[in-house]
């Protein structure tokens, strides 16, 4: 079976970019085009905002989506005005966003547009579901590695991951960067009747007791400094629903009951500590589980940097897959669908 037999063999894949440029809009693309090649009815929606020419971090020229006639999508309103296509309005209004309420629509041409779809999971999970009730065999979800957005890739059942010369020139550096979001990627799941639960908890660190969560009155792992004596008051299994960094791992790891303790977090999205760091914690005895987890199907790879840097595409996909032991593909030299 192929890769891209393997893709289209999930309801939903997210395709996720390690960082900007490193190619995430173009193999989406790639890929939508492969589906409307075989006929298979793909929809798609982003988390934030994507599709836009021009990328307003670095100022450089952005891939912008293609939809095919067929193609089922979800954007905001203000950017479904903006479309270069023709499209039917399949329903509107159903939730709401900063850019407007969201629109489900379907291409009846080929053209492009500028997806901007939910940011929170559960608005992500409801366009993932009006989506396949409308038919879609596979809806593909644009993400990112990101805290700016509460929404997560990690919804989805599978994910394919974007990386390149854009987040590090040095091959071994960028296999090093890559190889631990791999490694974030197969951290076990988090097993327990509260999960559903969990999900819906959009901020704070909570404690399991017998009788279930308990909020502890700490709003982010990011301002620690005057709580940390709070973190262990109901034991060592800790629900954090936010982003993590250094600073927390760091501490974990020095306390004498670091080897009892279990940090739980909603998915692999939420780390954005060191690689040294998240080591050191685990080295000690520390454990961590999620609440979401997507399997990693493939890696593609964007040898161009934006400062004009190519990377040697050839031994940076063999540095990688013999590294991760995934297929590792630069799509303009070596297609997969």
């Amino acid at each position: 079976m192929s890769v891209f037999d393997e893709i289209l063999e999930n309801r939903s894949v997210s395709v996720v970019g390690m960082a900007k440029n490193t190619g995430k809009t173009e193999c989406l693309k790639y890929i939508l085009a492969g589906c409307a090649a075989r006929g298979h009815l793909a929809g798609v929606t982003s988390i934030g905002i994507d599709g836009e020419s021009l990328d307003q971090v670095t100022g450089t020229e952005k891939p912008e989506i293609v939809l095919n006639n067929g193609t089922l999508f979800v954007t905001a309103e203000n950017f479904y005005r903006e479309r270069r296509l023709t499209s039917e309005i399949l329903d509107i209004g159903g939730m709401q966003t900063a850019l407007g309420r969201l629109v489900v629509a379907r291409a009846v041409t080929t053209g492009k547009a500028v997806l901007a779809g939910p940011t929170a999971t559960g608005q992500v999970r409801g366009v993932i579901r009006r989506l396949q009730e409308l038919g879609a065999r596979t809806v593909f979800v644009d993400g990112a590695l990101s805290r700016k957005s509460l929404g997560s890739p990690a919804v989805t059942d599978a994910l394919v991951l974007a990386t390149g010369a854009a987040l590090s020139p040095n091959i071994g550096e960028l296999v090093r960067k890559t190889r631990f979001v791999y490694d974030l990627l197969k951290i076990p799941a988090f097993e327990s009747p509260l999960v559903p639960e969990m999900l819906e908890i959009e901020s704070g660190i909570y404690a399991f007791t017998d009788g279930g969560l308990v909020d502890l009155g700490i709003s982010s792992a990011f301002l620690l400094e005057k709580s940390k004596s709070r973190l262990f008051e109901h034991g060592g299994t800790l629900y954090v629903s936010g982003a993590v960094g250094d600073n927390l791992f760091d501490f974990l790891r020095k306390q004498p009951q670091v080897a009892d303790t279990t940090l739980v977090l909603r998915d692999f999205t939420r780390i954005f500590a060191s690689p040294v760091s998240v080591s050191a914690y685990l080295q000690k005895g520390g454990k961590i589980r999620m609440l979401m987890r997507a399997r990693l199907l493939c890696i593609c790879l964007n040898p161009w940097s934006p400062t004009g840097y190519v990377m040697d595409s050839e031994r940076a996909c063999g540095a990688l897959s013999e590294a991760l032991g995934v297929p590792v593909y630069d799509i303009r030299k070596t297609p997969f669908v």
